[in-house]
């Protein structure tokens, strides 16, 4: 099993109210699924994409990747997990505007201090993969939506990552572009990547293979698209 949760709970506090993000979640996800969590705003579905994705922590409850309890992590050791089994995407693309399609898609590779030869070998040929080798010498700002969205598909599979979490990949896309990407997530999907993402367009969830519906912070459908 990749991934298992056990009644898996985050608590914010708003001055002295307790607001339940994530309520007694419990789930199990084996590696090369194809999911899509959705649900109306303030569902809990992008906090329990962090949650997932080790940028925080839950309030109660278990979380176990590959076997390892990561709820008795402490930050560094949260830190190497993150960066090493798992890629972000982001509705916002998350781009250092200053850097070249080229550097941003090597960033990761340079955190994880990879030679500068493999490095090169390595983000041109992602850069291939999704189309942007003609665009790799551009600052983000001369890129499109469709584009920057590409580029940042590109840095998350750069270290090829036991998951690819994307956050409203589509959110700041025309319809047609939102299609072009989501072909790539598939394309991605049939490669064998686990693919985790939330959304609430029901035509980006419907290219998952399960969809996951929350509400109130809890799941309340998980099912299984067995003829897609």
């Amino acid at each position: 099993m990749l991934i298992q949760t056990k009644n898996l709970t985050k608590h914010y506090y708003l001055g002295e109210t307790v607001v339940e993000a994530v309520r007694n979640v419990s789930l199990e996800i084996e590696k090369g699924e194809y999911i899509a969590i959705t649900g109306p705003s303030g569902s809990g579905k992008s906090t329990l994409m962090h949650l997932l994705g080790c940028l925080d922590t839950p309030t109660q409850g278990k979380y176990f990747f590959n076997g390892i309890d990561v709820t008795t992590l402490n930050d560094i050791e949260l830190s190497k997990l993150r960066n090493k089994s798992f890629g972000f995407v982001f509705q916002t693309f998350n781009l250092l505007p200053r850097l070249s399609v080229e550097k941003n898609v090597e960033l990761p590779l340079i955190y994880a201090k990879v030679s500068e030869k493999i490095r090169k070998e390595k983000t041109l040929k992602m850069l291939n993969r999704v189309g942007l080798m003609h665009r790799k010498d551009h600052r983000p700002n001369e890129l499109s939506g469709g584009e920057m969205q590409r580029v940042a598909i590109a840095r998350a599979l750069i270290n090829n990552p036991e998951v690819i979490l994307a956050d409203e990949p589509t959110g700041n896309l025309d319809s047609k572009t939102s299609k072009e990407i989501m072909n790539l997530f598939d394309e991605i999907s049939k490669d064998g990547n686990t693919i985790i993402l939330v959304t609430h367009d029901p035509n980006v969830a419907q290219h998952a293979k399960r969809q996951i519906r929350m509400l109130d912070g809890e799941i309340i459908l998980d099912t299984k698209m067995e003829l897609l």
